[in-house]
């Protein structure tokens, strides 16, 4: 099992699709150049693949030449992130890179407003939106914390530890989807959008070249999609596990204890005391291979089936349905 195999929630499409459409967009040729269509992203329960979202994001950057997505007071023409992405190159230190950035945006537009502050041992970048009501359902929000997270973390070679993350607005139906997102606690309904974390990797030196963001650039916005899910640290050790398994049929809770140095009792004891079970995460597993899967047509259902651990293609079709709503066969159709 390949442990790129991740899925992605139908909100975002769902909501980058409905902003296009205010601003009057050809929505189809987006959707179509995705792989993707409304019937799809306006299924609930239904997940699309990283590249999908991926493909519909670029779409929609070129087609409104806008990298906020028509969901800022003012767009931000296409080529300003890479433009910005050399100019905090040049930066020394994580704490330089923050500084240039948020300066960097001021300078550019007026859509959004950043403010790095240091206070002790607690670092705060803030995120305000000139105009809120244009993001209607918070994605522009959501997007640009993860990319002022992931991108920083990336010039320096090290995952930025995150205390927590505050959001402007209620906690939304898809908010399973931000553990997937930030690598903390995230609290809503509070005054800003910010990232809170410590000062310790401040003075970490950018390492990256101008070689290695050539190559960064030319995979993005992909990158940022593909999950990068911070979990705890057993449901997290086992998720590896399971990714990296040739053989999921097999692959049960003692063959995965037995690998951690522990009995099956204990590991399952440690799962639920982080909320989860071996069960669940083997279905998350298995939902999210069978999504990449079925969006290649020359893979016949049955043989998806049998890789995935299945002893029928109708116990498959059962459990898809249990997983998404809909059928095997529908979800490749639609």
């Amino acid at each position: 099992m390949r442990n790129d195999h991740h899925s992605v929630s139908t909100h975002f499409a769902r909501t980058m699709v409905a902003a296009a459409k205010r601003h009057g967009l050809n929505h189809e040729q987006l959707l179509q150049d995705a792989g993707l269509n409304e019937q799809l992203i306006n299924t609930p329960g239904l997940r699309i693949t990283p590249e999908q979202l991926s493909r519909l994001t670029q779409g929609i950057w070129h087609m409104a030449d806008d990298e906020f997505l028509c969901m800022g007071s003012s767009p931000s023409r296409y080529g300003v992130f890479a433009l910005m992405t050399k100019q905090v190159l040049r930066c020394r230190s994580l704490r330089s890179v923050y500084h240039n950035l948020c300066r960097f945006y001021d300078l550019v537009g007026e859509a959004i407003s950043l403010e790095f502050k240091v206070e002790g041992d607690i670092a705060t970048l803030t995120l305000q939106l000139t105009d809120p009501d244009k993001d209607q359902d918070y994605t522009l929000r959501e997007f640009l914390l993860l990319l002022l997270h992931r991108f920083p973390s990336w010039l320096i070679g090290q995952q930025i530890p995150l205390h927590y993350v505050t959001l402007d607005f209620p906690a939304p139906a898809h908010q399973n989807e931000h553990r997937l997102m930030y690598p903390c606690r995230t609290e809503y309904g509070q005054p800003t959008n910010s990232l809170v974390f410590g000062t310790e990797l401040l003075n970490e030196p950018v390492v990256q070249t101008t070689r290695t963001l050539s190559t960064y650039l030319r995979s993005l916005p992909l990158d940022w999609f593909k999950r990068q899910a911070y979990y705890s640290v057993y449901t997290r050790r086992v998720m590896d596990y399971l990714e990296q398994s040739t053989d999921l049929a097999a692959t049960n809770m003692e063959s995965v204890a037995e690998e951690l140095h522990m009995t099956s009792r204990t590991l399952r004891r440690k799962l639920t005391d982080e909320g989860t079970s071996f069960q669940d995460l083997k279905d998350d597993v298995r939902r999210d291979a069978a999504i990449h899967m079925l969006s290649q047509p020359s893979l016949p259902i049955s043989q998806i089936s049998r890789q995935l651990g299945f002893s029928e293609p109708a116990a498959f079709t059962r459990a898809f349905k249990q997983w998404t709503g809909v059928s095997p066969g529908i979800y490749r159709r639609s």
